[in-house]
């Protein structure tokens, strides 16, 4: 079913497109110097995230809360590149994808990621994340 829509809740879609970019850019850019805020203030009290490192997904805030503490300010990234970011839009959702390099001291590491994000009154939260690795 291929639904057309122009304007979410008022805004014109081009302009949430680019707004669920920036969300994510600006959450990454902190997450890159160990700072895990800019993703919890973005997630829904009952956001899912899948992630390589568990082997089932994290159910709601407090769990993942609990997560990003354990790694806030181990987390030092020197650059990264947004590659392909693309957003479909529903009447009140949109889906992110894009993938993701990260470079470190070490090297780099490549992943891909998938978050949905919903409307939530005059805020865009995220209520599900998934992370993985690109094959090599």
């Amino acid at each position: 079913m291929n639904v057309n829509i122009e304007q979410v809740q008022g805004q014109n879609v081009e302009d949430v497109k680019s707004q669920i970019v920036s969300l994510e850019r600006n959450a990454l850019e902190m997450w890159n110097k160990g700072n895990p805020d800019g993703y919890l203030n973005l997630y829904s009290d009952d956001v899912t995230y899948f992630d390589p490192y568990f082997e089932t997904k994290l159910e709601g805030i407090a769990k993942l809360r609990a997560y990003y503490e354990q790694v806030r300010g181990e987390i030092n990234v020197r650059k990264y590149e947004m590659i392909n970011p693309v957003v479909q839009i529903l009447p009140d959702a949109a889906v992110l994808s894009y993938n993701l390099t990260s470079y470190i001291d070490t090297g780099e590491s490549k992943w891909n990621c998938t978050e949905v994000y919903k409307k939530d009154g005059e805020l865009w939260k995220i209520v599900h994340v998934h992370w993985s690795y690109v094959k090599p």
